[in-house]
């Protein structure tokens, strides 16, 4: 089965040879619509497990009839199951398959609704287990022996160009603004060498970056191939997703800048660090030459040994430098007096804190004081610096290596200032810690002119560089970066220092706060004097006013008389009582109404006939209550008491319940007896003074019979008495 390449793949090779090909990171590299012909490709439907696209000599090496059959009927069931056992954007390496004339290594994908086989001939030699195994412990052991990063990338290149076989191997590693550089190469003797050579950033698109995330190894035996477009019934299924395909079709631009660079084949091996691309182990052959899948599969984890080897000499390194930066950090906030000015710890730990970040100047901000140690602009513009820097810094530090980058006067002032790493302490007096670095002046090499081509128009046309001569370029206004260590130290100090400062605060603080509190307890125990002068007098008074009244009532014959007095005396004493427990207890707001109750009924028993004491039976509940509630609730049940006296006995004693308790925010108090079971609803002193007591409380007065006898039931907010008290 024969079809003509797809049109989108004409209109992009016809774009590079006619340097008409937009800008990079616009190009669907993942759907390329063909593959490279050295393999095949079959397009299975996951639900039908039926061949649906393919691509490659599938009719010469596999089997003459594969569009629609069965997956099986040409991989066999095993491969199959293995194959369906896949999860999305995963792979599998499958057991050999039969072709038509020799075994065929096969891997499978999976994407979406189908499943992707990959086919190409199998090592004629045919590779042991074992001898792969070894080649890829003994790799790993020279990359383990090695003492630094660039020793490390030094061995790497020689392993994988032994395992590989190619002309050249580089590590490459990408920089924070996507370019990158060879930091390490081993190559042909005939070969010009690209170490330590830079690359733009548009060399490598941003969709390449991650499908070098997700693809960690890419192959182009022949860079001048002619692509195998996918054949289907369906045309749309040329746009199949490939992006885990190791025979995908590689962009026409790729592959032109290839050969510009005198390039046969080329192979791309990802390091992959913490999900991030570190780097590319990047190799180049003079002519055309294949990977075996065993050489490919030692390639990979050996690129994994790698990103570990990188991860642990990084950490190593950080770790270094933390000890040796905490070393200085320690010998400089010794030096420092939070009680003396900022002035004079710069000029006595000035040194040490520029040794400590490696920095060239120091400059502190102080309110409107500055301080300075080393290399630093002056006054005038570290003002501009502070007033521009000081809430960058806030609450975590600010750096950068290219001030006049972010601030256009720092141009002025480069040489002295390019880098910068400023601390702010949010203090009583704002204080910026600035530490300064000089501008490095640096020649970048570069593998040809980085800004041909470059263009700012998002529809400029992109030409791939013909020429990879070394290009020098002068770097100025930018100083050498701050580590993370350093980052990490400038943090910690700008902590320390604010933490003693805000110390001393804290000290005077306390000092004028236990002045305050001896002043405060000066003040409660004149308050106490006077509130028990207060209780003194005006209990006297209230005793004095109930003397009056038990007089007078001696001395009258009228019985009706006399009786109006007694109830006024137990008013009083309700007052009285209430006015004992505030000033006897260490509350003078709160009061324990139950307790309160009790005293009261005692004191009213005493002024009545002694049959009553024995005859009453009180249920109370606890129950806190505002102090002048209480006496609002006191007046209420020595009422009560007095109309029980009155109505249900006829003056006589009697069986009496008074019960207090509590259901939620409601205080309930009931007097009950077992008398006449005589309503109270008179128009007399007492039930007026009663019924305006139970309004004061926001309560409800209800009676009912007790049968016999009646219960009379006030009922108040407890919440709401204490709010009001």
């Amino acid at each position: 089965m024969k079809a003509d390449i797809p049109a989108s793949l004409q209109d992009s090779l016809r774009a590079v040879s006619e340097g008409e090909l937009t800008l990079c990171d616009r190009e669907p590299i993942h759907i390329p619509g063909s593959i490279q012909p050295h393999g095949m490709l079959l397009v299975a439907d996951r639900g039908t497990l039926d061949v649906v696209a393919g691509a490659g000599d599938i009719e010469g090496r596999l089997a003459p009839q594969w569009l629609g059959r069965p997956l099986a009927s040409l991989i066999g069931s095993a491969a199959v199951e293995i194959a369906l056992g896949i999860e999305d954007e995963t792979s599998a390496v499958l057991d050999p398959v039969t072709g038509l004339e020799n075994s065929l290594d096969g891997v499978a994908h999976r994407t979406g609704e189908y499943l992707l086989i990959e086919l190409e001939d199998a090592e004629r030699a045919g590779a042991s287990t074992a001898r792969i195994f070894t080649r890829i412990e003994e790799a790993g052991a020279a990359l383990a022996r090695t003492h630094d990063l660039l020793d490390l990338c030094e061995a790497a290149v020689q392993q994988f160009r032994a395992i590989t076989g190619y002309d050249r191997v580089m590590i490459y590693r990408f920089h924070e603004d996507g370019a990158g550089s060879v930091v390490a190469e081993d190559r042909a003797a005939h070969l010009v060498s690209f170490l330590n050579h830079h690359f733009p950033a548009t060399d490598i698109p941003k969709q390449a970056r991650a499908l070098y995330i997700r693809n960690r190894i890419r192959v182009i035996p022949d860079v001048c191939y002619e692509p195998a477009p996918i054949r289907a019934a369906d045309p749309g299924l040329s746009e199949v997703d490939l992006s885990d395909v190791g025979l995908r079709s590689v962009s026409p631009i790729h592959i032109r800048y290839l050969q510009n660079m005198a390039v046969g084949a080329s192979a791309s091996i990802s390091i992959v660090m913490d999900g991030h691309l570190w780097g590319l182990v990047a190799c180049h052959h003079d002519e055309a030459k294949a990977i075996s899948l065993s050489d490919r599969t030692a390639c990979r984890i050996l690129a994994h040994t790698l990103s570990q080897q990188i991860a642990a000499k990084d950490e190593a390194e950080l770790t270094r430098e933390r000890v040796r930066i905490r070393a200085s950090e320690d010998t400089a906030l010794a030096l420092y007096d939070p009680e003396s000015s900022f002035e004079s710890f710069v000029e006595g730990a000035g040194s040490e804190l520029c040794r400590m970040l490696g920095a060239d100047g120091l400059a502190v901000l102080s309110g409107t004081q500055i301080s300075t140690f080393g290399r630093c602009p002056d006054e005038a513009d570290l003002r501009t610096i502070g007033e521009w820097v000081k809430d960058k810094a806030a609450p975590f530090p600010f750096l950068t290596d290219r001030l006049a980058l972010h601030l256009p006067e720092a141009e002025a002032f480069q040489s002295l200032a390019s880098g910068l790493l400023a601390v702010s302490l949010s203090t009583e007096t704002p204080i910026c810690l600035i530490w300064l670095r000089a501008e490095k002046i640096e020649t970048v090499e570069w593998a040809g002119n980085p800004h041909k081509g470059a263009s700012t128009d998002p529809n400029a046309v992109l030409t791939p560089r013909s020429s990879f001569e070394t290009w020098s370029d002068t770097v100025r206004g930018r100083s050498r970066p701050w580590s993370i260590a350093e980052v990490e130290s400038a943090s910690r100090v700008g902590r320390l220092l604010r933490e003693r400062r805000q110390a001393i605060r804290l000290k005077e603080l306390n000092r004028d706060l236990l002045e305050t509190v001896r002043e405060n307890q000066l003040l409660l125990q004149q308050k106490g004097f006077l509130l028990r002068e207060v209780n003194h007098r005006v209990q006297n008074s209230l005793q004095l006013v109930a003397a009056f009244l038990r007089m007078q009532a001696r001395d009258l014959d009228d019985a009706a008389t006399k009786s109006q007095l007694s109830e006024a005396q137990r008013r009083l004493n309700a007052v009285a009582l209430v006015h004992r427990r505030l000033y006897s207890g260490e509350s003078v707001e709160i009061v324990d109404l139950s307790r309160y109750i009790r005293d009261l009924w005692t004191d009213l028993a005493s002024s009545m006939d002694g049959a009553w004491a024995e005859r009453a039976r009180l249920d109370l509940a606890p129950v806190q209550i505002a102090a002048d509630r209480a006496v609002h609730v006191g007046l209420i049940m020595t009422e009560l008491v007095i109309n029980t006296q009155k109505y249900a006995y006829d003056g006589k004693a009697g069986p009496l319940a008074i019960r207090l308790d509590q259901h939620l925010g409601r205080f309930r108090l009931a007097v009950s007896d077992r008398g006449a079971g005589k309503s109270r609803d008179h128009q007399g002193f007492g039930s007026k003074m009663m019924r305006a007591m139970v309004d004061q409380i926001e309560g409800t007065l209800e009676e009912a019979g007790n049968r016999p006898g009646l219960v009379t039931t006030v009922s108040a907010p407890v919440e709401r008495a204490l709010h009001q008290g």
